[in-house]
């Protein structure tokens, strides 16, 4: 039986009583909402819950009416054979109800009301819901800053859902029935813009959307940014306003910002086949990003100013700039010769250069920004598009080649980046990573003190875009790649002069023993060229062997870094100096700091699996490295630990022949943790 308007008021108090603490309430009205969603008129009863305005007070019974209508398209949309599935004209009267309620004031809601648009036009359009951008350009014309904020929340959120659809069919039907549905409104716009940087684009499955979408689009960012800085200037004169009187037409304009720079990425990004592969200059990378630069150099400045009394405008400066680097980092991977073009690249490369090298005070803790700017750099370097290439061209070949082409530009390329890295400039960039991100900080340490084990694994496990030390270190392993020739007696000064201005004799953590570690650390990775420069075996018996057979707990630091260190120079280490190398990672693998001792037990892995691993010098020692991985295992906690550790032992097993009178080790191992397994501890043992 069918649901109708006459059942809202019962749909409401069964979504009310799903979300009572009283189980008696709560077990019925789920039950009763289960058995409601395959009947017709379900989804139509959830959204006049939704957008009834006496319940706008009521979010908690919306929001859950909304979770349940995205479970019900998700489920019953597309028509399968165990279920009937949601009627064509219920399916149309929901899409229309939809895009006439814009005007929602509960972030959350609209939020997920743009989401179901979106998933509903994942599988609708075009054949069935073909004027949905119609619709919502016609409500754009006429709409005021909260009801653009929301149409253009649905339009992002829409474009991204539809711009991962990968199938060549979809895209092919996608233009077609677009421009047969929309050809009409297209044209009007085309008159009014008549330079559109779309114009001869090839037919991609967002690009007859970014005809229509680029030019509104990008004209709202540019004013709305000119509208916001502008308030931003009032704020910052504004000495009496109080963080609760912060005006709430700005934030919704800058949101609305936020939207336009995100759906202008996505039209660039996918409404243009990429660069690199058909040879073809995208102009709109060339016309926006300097002006979202621009925009970043006009907002940073209110980082600082608006950190205690406009929390909420700086936090949409952090998000604002942040997300705005990304954006120019997704416009140079994608369209890497567009970028290419010397009044961009030599900017941006610029800018983000001067903000590592010479930062603001008030930039130093604004980590995922700096991040942004490395990430930028490193792509930049290492991009195969910038490449000399290394092919030639067939005499008396007719025309310009696509390979003649990418020569060209390459060059180009190259001669902009040698200007903006002149050899001055690379060491420096090479110092400051070393002694300025490589340190570690004091928050760095109390972390290490409280929890060392979570401190190894955010250290060597976590992603590199995600903390700036780790991002740091990428940028500095990919600027020495490509000049290791100018940067490999600077690293290796650098470590000499760090370790004259820290004797070993030194326990005392200050700047001068953390700087060590740092150069310790830009030893480390890059050992595959540091090895012309720097004896191995000098460096160990002159500094790491004294610093190892200090037991004082502030040298954990550097321990730690010897241990990496003597992982990383495993093939540079000769016959004469395995076996001392064997003996200090086993010692360190008995200390006390568990990071320490996991940064051994990793190192111990690539010794004992190196091709010129010695058995006869190791041998002897593996009844105590045998020991010690089990207690090692008996006293970590995390899972990623329990793992490396277990590691270790495979391959003690696999390469060590000796091995095997020490099995009766392994099998009370694997006996303890069954039993474990089949008796775990009562409630009250958890719960003590």
């Amino acid at each position: 039986m069918a649901l109708s308007a006459s059942d809202v008021a019962a749909m409401y108090s069964l979504l009310s009583n799903s979300m009572s603490a009283d189980h008696r309430l709560r077990g019925p009205a789920e039950d009763a909402l289960a058995q409601s969603e395959s009947r017709p008129g379900f989804c139509s009863c959830l959204l006049e819950v939704i957008t009834a305005k006496d319940l706008a007070s009521q979010t908690d019974v919306r929001m859950m009416a909304t979770v349940y209508f995205k479970n019900s398209v998700n489920r019953y949309w597309r028509h399968r054979r165990d279920s009937s599935g949601i009627s064509n004209e219920e399916k149309m009267h929901l899409r229309q109800k939809l895009l006439m309620y814009s005007r929602e004031e509960n972030d959350q809601i609209a939020l997920m009301l743009a989401v179901l648009i979106s998933k509903i036009a994942r599988i609708d359009y075009p054949k069935e819901w073909p004027d949905i951008f119609l619709v919502l350009s016609q409500q754009l014309q006429s709409a005021d800053v909260l009801a653009s904020h929301r149409i253009f929340l649905i339009l992002f959120r829409t474009l991204k859902e539809l711009s991962t659809k990968r199938l060549t069919s979809d895209q092919r039907n996608f233009a077609e029935v677009f421009e047969g549905s929309m050809a009409r409104y297209i044209k009007l716009l085309r008159r009014q813009y008549r330079h559109s940087p779309f114009k001869g684009c090839p037919n991609y499955l967002v690009v007859k959307i970014s005809s229509h979408f680029f030019d509104y689009s990008w004209r709202l960012w540019q004013s709305d940014v000119q509208t916001i800085l502008h308030g931003f200037s009032s704020l910052s004169r504004s000495c009496n306003l109080n963080a609760e009187d912060q005006p709430h037409e700005l934030y919704l304009t800058c949101e609305r910002w936020l939207l336009c720079s995100k759906i202008v990425r996505q039209l660039i990004i996918s409404g243009f086949q990429s660069d690199s592969k058909c040879f073809q200059e995208v102009r709109p990378v060339k016309e926006v990003s300097p002006v979202l630069l621009s925009a970043i150099q006009s907002l940073l400045p209110y980082y600082s100013s608006f950190q205690k009394q406009y929390p909420k405008f700086w936090d949409f400066v952090k998000r604002a700039c942040t997300k705005l680097m990304k954006i120019l980092v997704a416009f140079q991977g994608r369209h890497p010769y567009s970028f290419g073009d010397k009044f961009v690249l030599s900017s941006v490369l610029d800018f983000c250069l001067n903000r590592i090298t010479d930062p603001e005070p008030y930039l130093l803790s604004f980590e995922q920004f700096l991040i942004q700017c490395m990430v930028m750099i490193k792509n930049i370097l290492e991009c195969k598009e910038y490449k000399p290439s290394l092919t030639g061209r067939v005499m008396d070949e007719n025309g310009v080649t696509l390979e003649l082409m990418k020569k060209n530009i390459s060059s180009a390329v190259g001669g902009v980046l040698t200007s903006l890295l002149p050899t001055e400039r690379i060491v420096h960039l090479c110092n400051v990573l070393i002694s300025r991100y490589f340190v570690l900080t004091a928050s760095d340490l109390e972390e290490w003190y409280r929890n060392p084990e979570s401190f190894h694994h955010e250290q060597d496990m976590v992603q590199w875009t995600e903390k700036l030390r780790p991002c740091a270190e990428a940028l500095y392993i990919v600027l020495f790649e490509t000049n290791s020739q100018l940067l490999g007696p600077v690293v290796v000064s650098l470590l000499q002069e760090s370790m004259n201005n820290c004797p070993t004799s030194v326990t005392e953590i200050t700047p001068a023993l953390l700087l060590k570690d740092a150069a310790y650390g830009a030893t480390a990775y890059v050992y595959y060229e540091l090895s012309n420069y720097l004896s191995f075996k000098d460096w160990f018996n002159g500094a790491l062997s004294l610093e190892l057979s200090n037991e004082h707990p502030n040298l954990r630091i550097i321990h730690r870094k010897v241990a990496v260190i003597l992982g990383q120079w495993v093939s540079e280490i000769k016959d004469d100096t395995k076996r001392p190398v064997y003996c200090a990672l086993i010692r360190l693998l008995q200390g006390k700091d568990l990071s320490v001792r996991l940064a051994a037990c990793r190192s111990l892995c690539l010794h004992i699996e190196d091709a010129n691993f010695s058995e006869r010098e190791f041998v002897d020692l593996l009844p105590i490295c045998w020991d010690s991985c089990f207690k090692l295992f008996e006293e970590v906690q995390e899972f990623d630990s329990k793992v490396q550790i277990l590691n270790l032992i495979s391959i003690l097993i696999g390469h060590v022949s000796e091995v095997i009178p020490f099995a009766n080790k392994l099998v009370q191992f694997f006996q303890k943790s069954m039993w474990n397994l089949q008796n775990p501890p009562h409630a009250e043992d958890w719960t003590s």
